[in-house]
């Protein structure tokens, strides 16, 4: 693309007014394209770090430890007999923990 050098250039003071009309008007194009929303809805749909939860219940099935697991005695994970590296005292350990 060809440059003209001979046009007048324009100002720091021009470019920043330019740049702040058309600011304002990107402001006026996307204020009547807003979309109303009620912050009531919104906040309840919204779920924060840390949130109280106390009043809340969870509902899970536990299942007891099958006869192919053991309870490693480090981490106190249950893994499957295959997961196990040692034996020390009648301690099981797991892999990861024997790493």
């Amino acid at each position: 693309m060809a440059t003209d050098y001979d046009s007048p250039r324009k100002t720091d003071e021009e470019i920043t007014e330019d740049s702040l009309q058309e600011l304002q008007a990107r402001r006026m194009d996307k204020s009547s394209t807003a979309i109303d929303l009620d912050p009531d809805d919104v906040a309840e749909s919204l779920e924060l770090p840390g949130a109280d939860l106390s009043n809340e219940e969870l509902s899970f099935r536990v299942i007891p430890r099958q006869a192919d697991e053991f309870t490693c005695s480090r981490c106190f994970l249950v893994h499957h007999r295959s997961q196990l590296a040692q034996t020390r005292g009648g301690e099981l350990i797991c892999r990861e923990c024997a790493a």
